[in-house]
C-alpha cells in the first residue's frame, strides 16, 4: 500500500495560522521531493511550496513570508506551517510526492502519488 494522509485543515478567521502535516508510507519518503497544492473552489489545482530531499524549499509567490514547509524524515511527514491566512487561502490542501531527479518541481505531473486533501476555510 502507498498513500498520503493529511490532517490540521479546519476553519479560522483571517490572520490565524494553521500547521498541516502529511504522513507517508509505502515508499521511501527520504527519495522524495514533498509538495503542497491547493484547489480552490471552481479553480485549478496550484502549487503552494515544495522541499526536496535535503531540505530546500520553495514557494509560491502568493505565500512567500506566510507559509514554511518543512520535512522530518525520521517520521515521513512533511509539514506546511500557514501564518497569516486570508480568504484567498481557502482551499483543499494537498501532500503529494515527487520521485524523480529532472522536471520541475512546480508542476503537479511530476508527482506520483497523492493524498486526499485537507480542507481549509478562511473567514473574513
Amino acid at each position: 500500500q502507498v498513500q498520503l494522509v493529511e490532517s490540521g485543515g479546519g476553519s479560522v478567521q483571517a490572520g490565524d495560522s494553521l500547521r498541516l502535516s502529511c504522513v507517508g508510507s509505502g515508499r521511501t519518503f527520504r527519495t522524495n521531493k514533498m509538495g503542497w497544492f491547493r484547489r480552490a473552489p471552481g479553480k485549478e489545482r496550484e502549487f503552494v511550496a515544495s522541499i526536496s530531499q535535503s531540505g530546500r524549499t520553495y514557494y509560491a509567490d502568493f505565500v512567500k513570508g506566510r507559509f514554511a514547509i518543512s520535512r522530518d524524515n525520521a517520521k515521513n511527514t512533511v509539514f506546511l506551517q500557514m501564518n497569516s491566512l486570508n480568504v484567498e487561502d481557502t482551499a483543499v490542501y494537498y501532500c503529494a510526492a515527487n520521485p524523480y531527479s529532472s522536471g520541475s518541481i512546480y508542476l503537479s505531473t511530476n508527482y506520483d502519488l497523492w493524498g486526499q486533501g485537507t480542507h481549509v476555510t478562511v473567514s473574513s
